[in-house]
């Protein structure tokens, strides 16, 4: 595949009408994609009932207070009960974090977690995501052929905002796109 392009770094914006529900609205963060898959993190759904601070006390980790009011996200429908920390990349553990993109990392382990809540010497911005959005070999490629996903620049302030509601629609706006002139169905010209 002499012309694949990675999609690293960049958002993919879910088209109205997308089949599948679980990614109706959805803006997800490409972290990983080569010519036999990809992956990536969905920005825009809290998980119902989940905080950081109840994650963090589960894990007998400490946490300020202030961790209640940070929302845990469903990162996609693949392997749910594993967390991802998605941060910037001012803080990094050798051999664990993964950096990509520009300015951005995602670790797995617990002190990313403890991290998360270190004013002092965690990332500048991080968020706590559950599971993952995963394609296998070429099936990203076909998506967008068949336009289930817009792709846009992954802007920090789009990335890290806590505004879930009005996401995908910035990102789309992002685009230069009204999103109520958007149709739910594909098409070739």
């Amino acid at each position: 595949m002499d012309d694949f392009q990675s999609l690293v770094g960049r958002l993919l914006v879910a088209m109205p009408g997308i089949s599948d529900p679980r990614f109706e609205h959805a803006v997800i963060l490409v972290c990983a994609h080569g010519p036999d898959h990809a992956m990536g993190l969905r920005l825009d759904r809290p998980a119902p009932g989940v905080d950081l601070k109840a994650v963090l006390s589960n894990l007998d980790t400490p946490a300020p207070d202030g961790a209640a009011a940070r929302k845990v996200l469903v990162g996609g429908p693949v392997e749910r009960e594993r967390g991802f920390v998605l941060h910037t990349d001012d803080w990094m553990m050798e051999d664990a974090s993964m950096p990509f993109g520009e300015g951005l990392a995602m670790t797995g382990t617990r002190e990313a977690l403890a991290a998360m809540v270190d004013p002092l010497k965690g990332p500048r911005q991080s968020i706590l995501l559950l599971g993952y959005a995963g394609w296998g070999d070429g099936q990203l490629e076909d998506e967008l052929v068949e336009n289930v996903w817009l792709t846009a620049d992954a802007d920090p302030g789009l990335i890290f905002d806590t505004d879930y509601d009005a996401k995908w629609a910035r990102a789309v706006a992002t685009l230069g796109v009204d999103p109520a002139q958007l149709s739910g169905q594909a098409g070739r010209a």
